[in-house]
């Protein structure tokens, strides 16, 4: 690790001194900071380009360093001469202004080691993208390395060589005399701009039609940076020591012949030897196989063979070349016009706009990049012209990185972001952003999102466009999952519930529901009771769109297995309020039962969890009486006490004597030894002594009958049924009085008036006279039903006693000849036949229906008003759609009416199982 630490460090020291030793003491350090080293170019390669930086305004530019320790092995005088060549070049350069010629942003500077001059940014020269890395860093850049020119990269870098000799010969008169990849420089857009005017040639006549050059003659003694290339030379300048414009383009033709021949020129020249070299060449070029340009393209070949004719007059003219075919390729017609985007008018630049998105998955992605990119972020100081530059931009930003989002978009978009005015385009652009809000989300950092991006968001939702409002109610669930939950509940929330409130167009409204629907699953469970579902309740219109819009929002509620509504809002707030809403007048049927579907549900729900709460606590208050029976000292105390068997059933009935009074006035009995019991001998018992207590409302006992038949000493398990009627033989023979009824208990001289239906179905004698005027809404007022899980599924009829049987048998008092009676058991083990008809006691019930809950708690009315809409759910049968569906993605789950029970001709439903017994009673 040291070691590639130590290594790490000499590379940068090296680097750095190289840096600082290059450009040491130059005027161009006071104003740019000088970066590293990134490609070579110019005559010979000669001129080292840095990146940097301005250091007022922190602009990026590339800085053209020639190091004068290059040329040391040179005599003096070949030193100025090269000097001043290269400072001929760059001075020329400098006068010259045209987007094809490479822009010069400092004029050159000398100092004692080195030349300076500053550009605009810089890639590399086309010599080094083709392979030739001298005076490059070591290693070469892999991004120089690995460059491969796209072919759209190619022909609109020809073409704009083209242009650029058309502006050379047509506007200035002028011929560069050195056109060479070398002299060609990539800028940081991929744009080809020409430099390396070294040994370029002013006409002397600039004002006449037809311009004359003066050539120099070749001079082989001059040191190399003092000559221009020879491989790119026109033959005419050696052998005639003559040149012009076509001079230049036979040098094009050799540049587009190495371009497409991986950087090899046409011919090899013999630098010691260069008039032969060029005699040679110059037969070859009269009769020029096939060969030398089958890997030019076919489209351009044929103007690749003029352009290197021998005969100056056959070459096409720049301004020609220009307009070949070969130039006609959409992607570098689309690149050409960026270029000259200047000169449009802001409809013409519109229109180009519009049509791009169809261009750009055409062009390469780095072309794309980092060519058409910064020409349309340059239009965002345009405010009009944003909407038609914003769509590009965000499909460019589709196929980048993230890192390339956040480095070379991102920083454009964040005005934008804000922009407000005018307020036409601020409205589109406001619809161009939600509707790509999912990319936004995703490459922008949170940092961003939070201050630009939801910010945009909130405005969206106040904006007094409906339609601005609904497409962002549309999207903000497609990206929910997105934001965080602060600014969930803080900032979007509140913002659809006032849109929602304030507006007046039913679609925001609607929408504002449909939105919400879809964004409960992430929120929290409280958040939503607290805040959402009374926001329901406030809201004012009762179209059926918003009504199924809030029964949507129930409905998820109620299902969704992370949120879930209590069952106490239940009762006291959510179905008060759907119950409202289901019998608005505007719901058709459809909408109608899909209101009871969900109300069904909830009330089966939430009797099923109530249920559930009360048979645990009924099952805890009973394990704690058994463990009071079964406590030692209780048994002590209550050995010493009188045996009261009143005492003993108050204990298992909850507070009432087998003679139907209360505690403390019944007749004693023996008390049982009490035993630890089993819950089993614990069922078996109650239901013992519940019979038992039938059986003393039937028939007056004596108390030696009454103590056997509560004894629970050490044979508890002998058979009830035996001992009760070894108990009435007794009783008979014994010829006893019966004793008089209770004072102060006039029921008791009442016969019954007929069954009673019980919890488990068995008739149970009323004990009510109607002659007394008691009318059938007070059979209730008696009655104390339990729970069905009353000693594990055992139901016990009443706590009020049945005298029924005692005045029936009066007449037999004091008769001892008689045959014991056995109706009492009669009574116990069938059910008795009614002497009065329920229709003497109340309104006749409907055929097909006895059910205790309708005698019990309902009073009598029109059975068809009283079935009609009751909700029914059974032991949490589910109802309706699952716990996932979620209405408001999928609406036909809660929109479609529940099937139709079938019927029987009765009118009574069919019940599938026990289970749906109350279900088919209730409707």
């Amino acid at each position: 690790m040291e070691s590639m630490l130590n290594k790490l460090k000499s590379t940068v020291t090296k680097v750095t001194a190289d840096v600082t030793s290059a450009v040491m003491g130059n005027p161009v350090t006071r104003e740019f900071e000088v970066g590293r080293h990134i490609a070579s170019g110019g005559p010979g390669l000669s001129w080292r380009i840095y990146n940097g930086t301005k250091k007022s305004t922190k602009q990026e530019v590339a800085v053209f360093v020639f190091d004068k320790k290059m040329i040391d092995k040179y005599q003096k005088f070949e030193k100025d001469q090269i000097i001043d060549s290269l400072k001929r070049g760059v001075q020329q350069l400098t006068r010259l202004r045209h987007p094809r010629l490479l822009t010069v942003q400092h004029p050159l500077e000398e100092s004692r080691d080195c030349l300076a001059f500053c550009t605009e940014p810089v890639f590399a020269s086309l010599s080094n993208v083709l392979g030739q890395w001298d005076n490059l860093p070591s290693p070469v850049p892999s991004d120089i390395k690995e460059y491969k020119l796209y072919d759209v990269e190619t022909k609109y870098g020809l073409l704009q060589i083209s242009e650029g000799l058309s502006f050379l010969h047509s506007g200035v008169k002028m011929v560069h005399g050195n056109l060479c990849p070398e002299n060609i420089i990539l800028n940081k857009s991929g744009a080809w701009k020409i430099m390396g005017f070294d040994f370029s040639i002013s006409s002397n006549n600039p004002s006449d039609a037809e311009p004359k050059y003066t050539c120099k003659e070749w001079q082989p003694n001059l040191p190399p940076l003092c000559l221009p290339n020879p491989e790119y030379l026109a033959p005419e300048y050696i052998l005639s020591v003559s040149c012009d414009a076509a001079s230049d383009m036979y040098s094009l033709g050799v540049v587009m012949h190495a371009v497409f021949n991986e950087g090899k020129p046409v011919f090899q020249v013999n630098k010691h030897d260069i008039f032969k070299s060029f005699s040679r060449q110059l037969d070859q070029l009269s009769s020029m196989s096939p060969a030398v340009l089958s890997k030019i393209p076919e489209e351009v070949r044929e103007h690749v063979k003029m352009l290197l004719s021998v005969t100056p007059n056959v070459r096409p003219d720049a301004d020609q070349m220009t307009k070949i075919p070969f130039f006609d390729d959409v992607g570098a017609v689309t690149l050409q016009y960026f270029d000259s985007l200047f000169q449009r008018d802001n409809l013409q630049k519109s229109q180009f706009y519009k049509g791009l998105p169809k261009v750009l998955p055409k062009l390469p992605k780095r072309v794309v990049v980092y060519r058409i990119l910064p020409a349309l972020t340059s239009e965002f100081v345009n405010p009009d012209m944003v909407p038609f530059v914003l769509p590009n931009v965000l499909l460019i930003a589709e196929e980048c990185t993230k890192d390339e989002y956040v480095r070379l978009i991102l920083p454009d978009l964040t005005p934008v972001f804000k922009q407000q005015e005018p307020i036409q385009a601020s409205n589109m652009i406001l619809l161009i952003f939600l509707q790509k809000m999912d990319l936004l989300l995703t490459k922008t950092p949170p940092d961003d999102i939070k201050n630009s991006v939801l910010p945009m968001v909130y405005r969206a939702l106040e904006a007094p466009s409906v339609q601005i409002q609904e497409l962002s109610l549309n999207i903000i669930p497609t990206f929910a999952n997105l934001i965080d939950y602060p600014s969930m509940k803080n900032s979007l929330i509140p913002r659809i519930k006032s849109a929602c409130l304030q507006t007046s167009s039913l679609a925001v409204r609607v929408n504002s529901l449909v939105c919400l629907g879809k964004i409960l699953e992430y929120l929290d469970k409280w958040f939503v009771i607290d805040e959402i579902l009374p926001f329901l309740q406030q809201i004012p219109s009762r179209e059926p769109a918003v009504l199924m819009g809030i029964l949507g929002i129930y409905k998820c509620t109620f299902n969704h297995k992370k949120l879930g509504i209590p069952k106490e809002h239940l009762a006291t707030k959510s179905l008060p309020h759907l119950v409202s809403l289901s019998i608005d007048n505007n719901l058709n049927l459809n909408q109608f039962n899909s209101f009871m579907m969900v109300i069904r549900d909830m009330l089966s729900r939430m009797e099923t969890e109530h249920k559930t709460k009360l048979e645990q606590l009924h099952i805890m208050q009973e394990q704690q009486r058994s463990m009071n029976i079964s406590n030692p000292l209780n048994q002590a105390e209550e050995s010493k006490s009188p045996p009261n068997s009143g005492n003993q059933i108050d204990d298992i009935f909850g507070g009432t004597g087998v003679n139907g009074k209360e505690n403390g006035s019944a007749a004693p009995v023996s008390q049982p030894s009490r035993v630890s019991l089993t819950l089993e001998e614990k069922q078996r018992l109650a239901k013992e002594q519940e019979q038992a207590a039938k059986l003393r409302n039937q028939q007056p006992l004596a108390p030696q009958t009454i103590k056997a038949a509560t004894a629970g000493s050490n044979s508890q398990t002998k058979d009830l049924t035996s001992s009760l009627l070894s108990n009435m033989t007794s009783m008979s023979m014994a010829n006893t009085a019966r004793p008089a009824p209770v004072q102060g208990s006039t029921m008791s001289t009442f016969p019954s008036s007929g069954p009673m239906v019980g919890s488990m179905g068995t008739s149970v004698s009323n004990g009510f006279n109607p002659a007394m005027g008691f009318q059938a809404g007070g059979m209730g007022m008696g009655m104390r039903p339990t729970g069905p899980s009353l000693y594990s599924g055992m139901a016990t009829t009443t706590s009020t006693p049945n005298f029924g049987s005692l005045t029936q048998n009066q007449g037999t008092t004091g008769q001892t000849n008689k045959p014991p009676d056995m109706s009492a058991l009669d009574n116990l083990f069938t059910s008795n036949k009614p002497k009065v008809t329920l229709n003497q006691i109340g309104p006749k019930a409907p055929s097909g229906t006895s059910s205790p809950w309708l005698g019990q708690f309902n009073s009598p009315q029109n059975p068809q008003t009283q079935m009609q809409g009751v909700p029914v759910g059974m032991g949490g049968v589910a109802g309706g759609f699952g716990m996932q569906a979620n209405p408001f993605f999928s609406p036909q789950n809660f929109a479609q009416p529940a099937a139709a029970p079938s019927m029987n001709p009765s009118g009574i439903k069919h019940s599938a199982s026990v289970n749906n017994d109350l279900k088919d009673l209730f409707g």
